[in-house]
């Protein structure tokens, strides 16, 4: 990017605006794993961050309830560029911890301004510029900033309220219905019956948790999930730790390892569905017994890949289901009652307090209010470049992580590409770029965000329509692939026709 040009650009607006030269939304795993790249391979970049939350985490502060931890384990959750050292399956606050390391090692504080809502982003092309305009989170102060280059990386769900979905009678239910996206700080489990409504990875993290803390725990779904148990631990790691193997050695191999295995066991999927099925399944069942209707409660109506698999560490929530401190009932609500939920069975569950781990609500580029030179920006008409650009939108990139690989591992593809970007633009004298179809692409039939027969969530399916389009074509998508992205991302022509410079 030409920083005179940018620079003077930046003259335009009001003095009482702060101008930098890429402004990053969001504090979480993404944005400072981006931050990073950033600082180490283009020194001298002016950028900000800003987060509406008091702190870095995004996911990992959002979320406190019982048990909160990853559903992936953290040699490739966590950054190539920073040796994880823990469990592979990690808590919230380990997660946290690596981070703040993250941010003090890169010298990333001074960057990062929390508490900041960011309410509309305008594009500007007379001036080539991003015009954001935010408040204080807490006293309703304004702010203004203006950016050469928008990086998004705040998610792709509401962090302020969950998905519950608006069951009947659900307001006559005597006691607290929870959502784990905003866990009350004084809930008090102690002797109480609990209903946790779901079957994800959420449930998953819970059950084994408030088992040990309540009377009695029931999963209640209205149908099964697939589940891997494993233990939490990495036995190559540790016998090379034993061999005093330097650290950011033993991250290397183990998340090579992890990737093939990954790799390996995705191809199975999709060419041998049923004996995968036929696998997980089992491994339930030399916890559960073989007395236990796994048939009923364990065995999942879909193929393998296409939801994401949620991961049990040590078994835990199977345990706790064979010591009969939890169960699990499959079936669908009729409607709630005082004392709990009557099932469409005919069946009545009674509770204290019922928890909806129901999802998320999807929520595209912040809940901002968008325009690109005065007209609102309607993102789901735009088509995506591989997951990170989009047809019509200036300067802009998205992170968009992987769903059925861990999403850390698309931040730092992405981030090697802006970065790259960024400094073709500047040796082009360059001050916007965009991506725009070719004539051969004209004619492309567009498709939804994901290919629903290929991963098919709820909490997707419920808004696919916001997400932008994408075709048939590699590089008008996002693959969800890495093992074809981490090849194909860094192999991309920055001269090529799609992309548009000026």
């Amino acid at each position: 990017m030409n920083s005179e040009t940018a620079g003077a650009n930046a003259h335009l607006v009001s003095s009482a605006t702060e101008h930098f030269d890429v402004l990053i939304v969001g504090a979480g795993i993404s944005g400072i794993g981006c931050a990073h790249h950033l600082r180490r391979q283009l020194p001298g970049t002016s950028f900000v961050i800003l987060d509406e939350q008091e702190s870095f985490g995004g996911t990992w502060i959002t979320h406190k309830y019982p048990g909160i931890r990853s559903d992936s384990d953290l040699h490739t959750f966590g950054y190539s560029f920073k040796p994880w050292v823990g469990p592979p399956i990690a808590t919230a606050a380990e997660i946290l911890s690596y981070m703040n390391e993250v941010i003090e090692e890169n010298g990333l504080t001074p960057h990062i301004r929390y508490k900041h809502r960011i309410l509309s982003a305008r594009w500007s092309s007379e001036i080539n510029l991003w015009t954001l305009e935010g408040e204080m989170a807490d006293t309703g102060e304004r702010a203004t900033f203006t950016a050469s280059f928008l990086w998004m990386c705040q998610g792709y769900y509401r962090h302020s309220a969950g998905y519950t979905p608006d069951w009947p009678g659900i307001k006559d239910f005597a006691g607290p219905v929870v959502h784990p996206q905003r866990w009350p700080d004084d809930l008090d489990l102690s002797g109480k019956r609990v209903i946790v409504i779901g079957s994800g990875a959420t449930a998953a993290t819970l059950i084994p948790n408030l088992a040990n803390q309540c009377a009695h725990v029931t999963m209640l779904q209205r149908s099964p999930t697939y589940f891997r148990i494993g233990r939490n631990v990495i036995e190559l790691a540790e016998e090379l730790r034993r061999l005093q193997i330097d650290e950011t050695l033993i991250h290397e191999i183990v998340r090579r390892k992890k990737l093939f295995e990954q790799y390996a066991f995705s191809k199975r999927c999709l060419a041998e569905p049923e004996q995968v099925k036929k696998e997980l399944i089992s491994q339930i069942v030399a916890v559960l017994g073989p007395n236990y209707d796994v048939a009923t409660h364990f065995t999942p109506r879909y193929s393998p890949m296409q939801q994401r698999l949620a991961f049990v560490p040590d078994a835990d929530m199977f345990l706790g289901i064979k010591s009969g401190k939890a169960s699990v009932v499959t079936d669908e609500i009729e409607r709630f009652t005082k004392q709990g939920i009557l099932l469409k069975s005919g069946k009545t569950l009674e509770a204290d307090i019922i928890v909806s781990a129901t999802g998320f609500n999807l929520c595209v580029l912040g809940d901002i209010d968008f325009a690109i030179d005065g007209k609102p920006l309607h993102f789901s008409e735009t088509v995506t470049y591989r997951g990170m650009m989009f047809t019509g939108i200036p300067n802009m990139v998205w992170v968009f992580g992987y769903f059925r690989a861990s999403w850390t591992l698309r931040i730092d593809l992405v981030a090697e590409f802006v970065c790259r970007l960024l400094k073709h633009m500047k040796d082009k004298g360059a001050t916007r770029v965009e991506v725009a179809l070719r004539p051969e692409d004209r004619n492309m039939r567009l498709l939804s965000w994901i290919d629903p027969n290929i991963f098919n969530p709820g909490y997707l399916m419920r808004n696919m329509h916001l997400f932008p389009k994408r075709a048939d074509k590699p590089e008008w998508q996002h693959s969800q692939d890495y093992w074809t992205e981490k090849d194909a991302i860094p192999a991309i022509n920055l001269g090529d026709v799609p992309f548009v410079y000026s």
